[in-house]
């Protein structure tokens, strides 16, 4: 049941005083967006005849073939809370179609209903992420730009005033609740300076969509405390990075896909399969869900980051944990996936290669409950553990002799996609970087 009809978003951008609409999406890269709109366009946006330039766009499309149409999807209009003083905005999430109508290939929000009928095709009616987004928050300096200076020096749950974030913790939450998320905690990180805020699960799409929005909302609401929120992965050294913690169920109707009360661990055969998937694929999915050159700072042992192929009900070194909860809430926690990642591309590798599993019947390996940091090199081959990418440019390799992930982006994006990365790693391997010149300028 949709939660809007065009007549009813009419009627509350009349009363609610909404002086202009944003046309909101996301690119190949995972930027959000948008094309701003005055009311008087509205009726033209919500009848789908709204036009932009595809190829300004990362990814999108070549300049001889640039006219996409925006989309609407009705159900994700809401009216920015702190816009109020000036004459409210308010924004729709569209999906990107070609002037046919068709979806358009490089549209990562449609290409993840097009994995989802991949789904669907097996007898699922549901796929539910929980997702569980870290970010940091800086000082900015004079001139507005953000510095390397961290607002507090609290730890893990930590209260004020040791934890000076709380106040703009708080407004985010508030914000975030004014706008329909259910909040289910808000809390300091282990790093000084590091914060999450979890909100409920949701089905695949709507997940991604309140990914998108809670960024813009948590860098919005700190930049008004002074603030720079970052969801950089590994901002800092030596301190732990920040993740995206994703936890996936399977639905059939109303009916949770991975519980068995009778089976071991209460994980059903569907739950095991899909889990074996994800670790077949981890090394090609990767690329997707830990995007940047930065993201592999973070995926080091010893900072609770996993970073081996492995699966556990009891420890968090692993690359997935299984949570305590069981019933309609038994579900698999991928600990890689990082928050600067382009949420809809990483869910569609994500389910893709669950479903592959479950296609194939794949089996996990044996649980490991002991802490895999501490494993010798022997250990850990006596085990069978490998270990994830050292580096985007590994991961992108691993990508490239992947087959079902490569399925699971399209050829489109996944083309677009790998060209984009490869540039950006080359970039960093011919940068001099300042730990090369505090090494070796004085010594040679």
């Amino acid at each position: 049941m949709s939660k809007y009809t065009k007549e009813d978003i009419k009627r509350i951008v009349q009363e609610e005083n909404v002086k202009y609409i944003r046309l909101q999406f996301t690119d190949i890269l995972g930027t959000i967006k948008n094309v701003e709109i005055p009311l008087s366009q509205l009726d033209k946006a919500l009848d789908d005849k709204m036009m932009f330039d595809g190829s300004s766009i990362e990814g999108f499309v070549r300049i001889e073939e640039s006219d996409m149409y925006l989309k609407p999807d009705l159900d994700t209009f809401v009216i920015f809370p702190w816009t109020a003083e000036k004459g409210k905005v308010a924004r729709l999430i569209c999906d990107i179609t070609n002037p046919d109508g068709t979806p358009f290939d490089g549209d990562p929000r449609s290409n993840l209903k097009r994995v989802l009928k991949n789904m669907e095709d097996l007898g699922f009616t549901s796929f539910n992420l929980g997702p569980e987004p870290e970010f940091f928050l800086f000082k900015l300096d004079e001139k507005g730009g953000p510095t390397l200076e961290l607002n507090d020096s609290g730890g893990y749950f930590d209260l004020a005033p040791t934890d000076l974030g709380e106040n703009c913790r708080r407004d985010i939450v508030l914000e975030l609740e004014e706008m329909g998320f259910e909040i289910e905690a808000s809390h300091h990180e282990v790093a000084p300076g590091q914060h999450e805020i979890d909100f409920k699960y949701a089905n695949a799409v709507e997940a991604c969509d309140n990914i998108q929005t809670f960024k813009l909302v948590v860098k919005t609401i700190a930049r008004k405390h002074g603030l720079h929120a970052t969801f950089m992965p590994k901002p800092l050294f030596g301190v732990n990075g920040s993740g995206m913690h994703s936890n996936l169920s399977l639905f059939s109707g109303d009916k949770n896909a991975f519980w068995d009360e009778s089976a071991d661990l209460q994980l059903s055969e569907t739950a095991l399969q899909f889990m074996a998937g994800i670790m077949k694929h981890a090394k090609a999915f990767t690329a997707v869900t830990n995007p940047l050159v930065n993201s592999y700072k973070r995926l080091v042992p010893g900072y609770e980051a996993p970073c081996y192929i492995a699966w556990s009900a009891r420890n968090r070194s692993p690359l997935i944990r299984i949570p305590a909860s069981r019933g309609l809430s038994t579900r698999i926690e991928v600990r890689s996936v990082d928050p600067a990642a382009n949420p809809y591309l990483a869910m569609a590798v994500l389910l893709e290669a669950g479903l592959d599993g479950i296609r194939n019947g794949l089996t996990p390996p044996a649980p490991v409950d002991r802490n895999i940091y501490v494993m010798s090199n022997a250990e850990l081959k006596e085990n069978g553990i490998e270990s994830l990418p050292g580096s985007l440019a590994e991961a992108l390799v691993e990508l490239e002799n992947d087959a079902v992930i490569k399925g699971a982006l399209g050829d489109h994006i996944y083309s677009n996609y790998k060209e984009a990365k490869e540039i950006e790693f080359d970039m960093f391997r011919i940068a001099v970087h300042p730990w090369e010149r505090d090494q070796y300028l004085q010594m040679y």
